[in-house]
């Protein structure tokens, strides 16, 4: 039973939204039932965002239909969104009515009947249990250690993410039960476009895209200009690599967004409004389609909304994954179904903006955080986080880290506290070497500058940014020369050519990386290119920096200036030795046979892509090191450990 069978939807939006409810009558019945306080049977909850069902969340949900129909049990399965613990997948949950709700981890199609066998019969398998959800409601299982005390999630502050991996993202009579556009709805019937621009300028929210632009101010530039028309943008584009924040949010909590959305084109004056996402994300838009098709069927967009006057609407806009869309003039041009390539500025979007009309554009996180400021008071979102930095910042955790997925931290967090408390410190125990932040226009972070604060001051001072929010962790093994080229490859691809600092600046660059991590072809008029191009480097990132047009062309140079910054000594073992220390830059690395070792088996020979070995049968064979090409095919196919590597 839903709560909304006992509870008409007129009822629920105007008790919720607008008035409340409390006591033991229908309508706070139908409220429990909603949020699950007061279960009538067994609900299952399934991590099926796009990483839980990349870790094969799909074939849970296949077995535990299999097992409810076997067993004959009457029980709910509700697919919810990321709760963050990316490494735990899939993430299965179990509530019993009067219980509180279990959580298990690593819950595949072999081993989900023996956990949902025992879990229905009261007992609990120690192996794969989670934590349980903290419900003063409900019974608790004696034992189990609460959620918010598991050393992932202890230390965050959730409130972009508090809903993800918690409520079913495809029910909006849900989101409205447990508060969800209460803030929408005091915004427009209590509130003046002054007073919310107000509330978010005091509340120190600052852009969570990159740039930290005080999102107030940014709100009133756009209300004090005068148009018969102006414009919403939602930045959903999320173009840098390892980061995945705003996918989660859209897949576990879109109606967060769209509350978010609604308030801030209220304070604007806005009555349209695109989120423009990239098209690579189909479970995130199949999840905003729902959401927007839901608030229009409860009358919260569309035309005088909740009899406020008020007109709104969303469209989706899917773009094609050109990473240059993420800055704000190229997303607008692509929006007006042109190239999307920057302009000049000014004037500013907020002023001139979408089909000439002023447009306010914020990133996913920026306004998923205005309900909250709305709902909790600009005072209180403003003691969170450090001077000039308030609030929580979500950061997507990947690379060599034990515990990979999203964090939700308080601004002011150290870097340390997030890469050793919460994610569990270098995987395998290796030997921590760098954290790059703020994706490809961002810089690292090295063991020297583990407790900077994260705020976005003090890493702009330490030579990175916070960019979107992407968190890669490197160990001992990682190549930084290797890394800088990675990131100058992608940028150079995704340069949109519209300016030649950028466009053939990015280029030169990406050709000296490429000189120093490839083979020495013993040409000595290509061995003194090579040492005049490192030597330029940093003259040519300034340049680029200095002239291009765009933040994104203006940021390239970074991770090179980063790198080189702190781990001079590896390119100069790549120029100077041709080696590379980490052993990642493939033709550096040579490769002998120790004859000593050798069978003569001709494993190694047959297996060659490039016939670099030579050697007759059942004597020692050796590598031809002009031919080799670093690949470590030899090394992988001897048995009898006879390949060595420097």
């Amino acid at each position: 039973m839903s709560g909304n069978e006992i509870l008409s939807r007129e009822s629920l939006l105007n008790l919720l939204v607008m008035n409340g409810g409390g006591g033991n009558t229908p309508e706070r019945k139908a409220i429990d039932i909603l949020t699950r306080k007061a279960a009538v049977r067994p609900v299952i909850f399934v991590g099926a965002g796009t990483c839980g069902l990349g870790a094969g969340a799909g074939k849970t949900i296949a077995k535990t239909s299999e097992f409810l129909k076997e067993r004959n049990i009457e029980a709910d399965i509700v697919r919810v969104g990321c709760i963050g613990l990316c490494a735990a997948e899939p993430l299965l949950d179990v509530q019993i009515p009067g219980r509180t709700r279990l959580s298990f981890a690593r819950v595949t199609e072999e081993n989900a009947t023996g956990i949902l066998e025992n879990v229905f019969s009261g007992k609990i398998s120690r192996e794969h249990v989670l934590a349980q959800f903290r419900d003063e409601s409900l019974q608790p299982w004696e034992g189990i250690p609460f959620l918010d005390e598991h050393p992932f999630f202890a230390p965050q502050i959730r409130l972009v993410l508090r809903n993800c991996g918690r409520i079913d993202p495809l029910s909006i009579e849900e989101y409205i039960a447990r508060g969800g556009y209460k803030s929408f709805a005091q915004v427009i019937t209590k509130l003046t476009p002054a007073g919310v621009c107000d509330k978010i300028e005091k509340s120190g929210l600052r852009g969570r895209g990159g740039g930290g632009f005080p999102t107030g101010k940014k709100w009133r530039f756009a209300m004090n200009t005068p148009a018969d028309q102006k414009y919403l943008i939602c930045n959903a584009d999320e173009g840098d690599p390892g980061a995945f924040m705003d996918r989660a949010v859209i897949e576990g909590d879109p109606h967060r967004l769209v509350e978010g959305m609604a308030i801030a084109a209220y304070a604007i004056g806005a009555t349209k409004a695109y989120v423009y996402i990239r098209a690579e994300y189909p479970l995130a838009i199949e999840r905003l389609k729902n959401a927007l098709s839901g608030a229009r069927e409860f009358g919260l967009l569309g035309k005088n909304i909740l009899n406020s006057g008020f007109d709104f609407d969303i469209t989706i806009k899917m773009g094609a994954g050109a990473f240059v869309c993420g800055e704000e003039t190229a997303l607008i041009h692509s929006i007006e179904g042109k190239r999307g390539m920057p302009r000049p500025r000014p004037p500013f979007p907020a002023v001139k903006g979408a089909f000439g009309k002023p447009t306010v554009i914020n990133n996913v996180e920026t306004l998923a955080n205005v309900p909250s400021i709305i709902e909790m008071g600009e005072d209180w979102f403003s003691s969170i986080g450090t001077e000039n930095s308030k609030g929580t910042k979500v950061f997507a955790l990947s690379g060599k880290v034990e515990l990979t997925g999203l964090v939700e931290i308080p601004m002011g967090t150290t870097v340390r506290e997030i890469i050793f408390n919460i994610a569990g410190g270098v995987r395998n125990n290796r030997k921590f070497k760098s954290v790059q932040i703020g994706g490809p226009s961002g810089g690292c972070i090295t063991d020297a500058n583990l407790d900077i604060r994260i705020d976005y001051e003090s890493l702009l001072n330490a030579g990175a940014m916070m960019g979107s929010g992407g968190l890669v962790v490197m160990d001992e093994d990682t190549c930084m020369v290797d890394i800088a080229r990675f990131f100058m490859d992608f940028i150079q691809r995704e340069s949109c050519g519209k300016c030649i600092p950028c466009r053939e600046g990015t280029r030169r660059m990406l050709e000296i990386l490429e000189s120093i991590t490839h083979k020495p072809d013993g040409n000595n008029s290509a061995a003194l290119q090579r040492f005049k191009g490192i030597i330029q480097l940093e003259k040519l990132a300034k340049v680029i920096k200095e002239t291009s047009l765009c933040g994104l062309g203006q940021s390239a140079p970074n991770p090179v200036l980063s790198t080189l910054k702190w781990f001079r000594d590896e390119y100069d073992k790549h120029i100077f030795e041709r080696k590379c220390p980490a052993g990642v830059c493939t033709e550096l690395r040579v490769f002998t046979i120790d004859v000593d070792r050798c069978t003569g088996c001709t494993a190694c020979t047959k297996k060659c892509p490039v016939q670099a070995i030579i050697g007759a049968k059942k004597t020692p064979h050796f590598i031809v090191e002009e031919k080799c090409i670093g690949c470590g095919t030899c090394q992988e196919v001897c048995r009898f450990d006879a390949i060595r590597v420097a």
